[in-house]
């Protein structure tokens, strides 16, 4: 039976066709009726169809006939970005081999060349597909160019498709099955790897699997080897492409299995399903999923403060990622401090809680994680500038630093080396295309990276710029401060952040005019100040409101008004030494979205 199987995967830039060609493919196997067809079948969730995007991986089998013989192709539509690598390493695990997909309009791109690089550190084979070759701007001999120096093949190699007209596909799924490997079969003992699970309010959670070894029956007792649960299995099956239940999963083949659990953190990427009681060791690469942002999400309302926590631990269900623990804030009232893989599993989770739950959310400003060592000697790690200790107490500062490739046309790069200057990237190495561009390998701070550099090298290269990043497994010692802001001479911890020492009284400047704008006055004189390392960077004064207490006498010796108006300037006066300032609520909202 395994000898007939492939396992693959396709590895492609956002917006270069996958979903389409994996359209076409289920089409030409006859996977799913013409009648039912729609466009990006395998992106389920609405987010994914509106943003072009694959936030979740969907495995698909298709029946393939070549030269008289049935064939089983088992194809994982994985993500493509970059904070979730781990899960698409877990994907390629998974296979023996992948489509190298290329817009024959744009190009080899930055995030491809990532992935590319997994796929080839794991020894798959590696199919190259130029996509969109109907386009009347398709370069197919420059873009081939590029594939043949990237991977080093002959331009006859690679094969020519077109999502939307179909052309190629039913050439490349034959050559999918003549080129990549049937699955190795390791030994008899049973081993599932796992690459993704789901939660089913009826079913619990739903792992997919690949089995390495051995096979999974209905009604097994199974456990997960690092996780150590047991379960029972309650259902197995395939996708095609939605969930079809078989009596058996057998070697090499990829499917999902029914556990009933419904326990948040039991399933994780990269754990391996083995038989109840047995010493069979778990695959290698397993990791602990690692935060690599922080920030803090409130409800609007704290009427849902419940509902938050029943919504996060709904999304923990099926995205073992994600990690919060509670918090209080004394203007923002209760919420949770949350960890995110990137930038891009912040606005998914956030946008996911507004939609599928119906939530009005404040999400602050994302900060990272930084190791401070104070001056007893001790370490340790703060992930909130609430958190940061005073300045005179540390005695070094380390954060956490990333490595970048950046490909983009020459004329843009005047541009976009002052964008790494402004964000500290420093460039180590460049190669030349040869269709006109280069492609810069850049060492920049994970938190210059937060700060709008996806948008700034946007905007300066007309979106023709493509980055891809990976985590620096080092600290690296930072030169960053912390900036607070004062209200009436008294700290807000809300509005205070960590920056970069350089831009320290830029920023201050900025927060406080904001701030200028946005609060309304008080009844005596507001002073608006940015501190940090002990000085004041930046200050404004909001004049107090203004009332004429002695407005409603008329006639008689103005010795009347002056001892009113002296009085009240002795209360304003008393109220300036003691006074609070007020802060309304939808002044902390819009400075979060100014932050965002």
């Amino acid at each position: 039976m395994a000898k007939n199987i492939r396992n693959f995967s396709i590895i492609a830039h956002i917006d270069h066709g996958k979903s389409t060609l994996a359209d076409r493919m289920l089409e030409v196997t006859g996977t799913i009726e013409k009648r039912k067809m729609q466009d990006q079948v395998l992106d389920r969730m609405d987010l994914e169809r509106e943003r072009g995007i694959t936030i979740k991986m969907t495995p698909v089998t298709m029946n393939h006939k070549v030269d008289g013989e049935d064939y089983i192709l088992n194809l994982i539509d994985t993500p493509g970005h970059i904070d979730f690598s781990y899960e698409v390493s877990r994907a390629l695990r998974a296979v023996e081999g992948t489509i190298l997909l290329v817009d024959a309009t744009q190009g080899v791109q930055a995030q491809t060349l990532t992935t590319l690089n997994m796929a080839r550190e794991l020894g798959l084979k590696i199919i190259p597909v130029l996509s969109k070759v109907d386009s009347p701007i398709a370069r197919v001999d420059e873009i081939k160019d590029e594939v043949v120096q990237i991977l080093g093949c002959s331009h006859d190699e690679i094969m020519l498709t077109s999502g939307k007209t179909g052309e190629g596909v039913k050439e490349l799924l034959d050559k999918i099955v003549t080129e990549v490997k049937s699955p190795i079969l390791e030994d008899k003992e049973l081993k599932a790897l796992v690459f993704d699970f789901q939660y089913s309010n009826h079913k619990g959670i739903v792992v997919y699997v690949r089995v390495i070894g051995g096979s999974i029956k209905k009604n097994d007792s199974l456990s997960f080897s690092i996780a150590g649960k047991q379960f029972g299995v309650n259902e197995v099956g395939v996708f095609r492409p939605d969930e079809t239940p078989v009596d058996e999963l057998g070697e090499g083949e990829i499917g999902y299995i029914v556990t009933g659990i419904k326990e948040p953190g039991v399933a994780r990427v990269g754990d391996t399903i083995i038989k109840n009681g047995s010493d069979t060791k778990a695959l290698d690469g397993y990791q602990n999923p690692r935060p690599v942002i922080w920030a803090s999400i409130y409800p609007e309302s704290q009427d849902d403060f419940t509902l938050l926590r029943q919504s996060l631990e709904r999304l923990n269900l099926s995205d073992s990622s994600l990690s919060y623990e509670e918090e209080s804030s004394g203007v923002l009232g209760r919420g949770f401090r949350c960890g995110f893989l990137g930038m891009l599993h912040l606005e998914i989770i956030s946008e996911r809680l507004r939609r599928e739950f119906k939530l009005e959310l404040v999400v602050t400003t994302p900060s990272i994680t930084y190791t401070v060592t104070d001056k007893k000697g001790s370490t340790k790690p703060i992930y909130s500038p609430a958190l940061f200790p005073h300045y005179s107490e540390i005695t070094e500062i380390k954060e956490q630093w990333v490595d970048l490739r950046l490909i983009t046309p020459f004329s843009y790069i005047d541009g976009l080396m002052q964008i790494l200057f402004d964000h500290e990237g420093a460039v180590v190495d460049t190669e030349v295309f040869g269709d006109g561009r280069t492609t810069f390998t850049i060492n920049m701070p994970l938190r210059e990276l937060m700060r709008n550099f996806f948008d700034d090298v946007k905007r300066v290269s007309s979106g023709y710029a493509s980055i891809s990043y990976e985590i620096g497994e080092e600290m690296l010692p930072a030169d960053v401060v912390l900036l607070e802001v004062l209200v009436a001479e008294e700290i807000i911890p809300a509005f205070s952040r960590v920056v970069s020492r350089r831009r320290v009284e830029e920023e201050a400047k900025r927060i406080v005019g904001r701030l200028y704008e946005l609060l309304p006055r008080q009844l005596f004189k507001t002073k608006i100040q940015a501190q940090a390392l002990g000085r004041i960077l930046s200050s404004k004064t909001l004049s107090a409101m203004q009332k004429d207490v002695a407005g409603y006498l008329y006639g008689g010796d103005i010795t009347r008004k002056m001892k009113l108006r002296e009085k009240q300037k002795k209360g304003k006066k008393k109220m300036q030494a003691r006074a609070k300032a007020h802060i309304p609520q939808e002044v902390f909202l819009k400075m979060m979205k100014d932050s965002d």
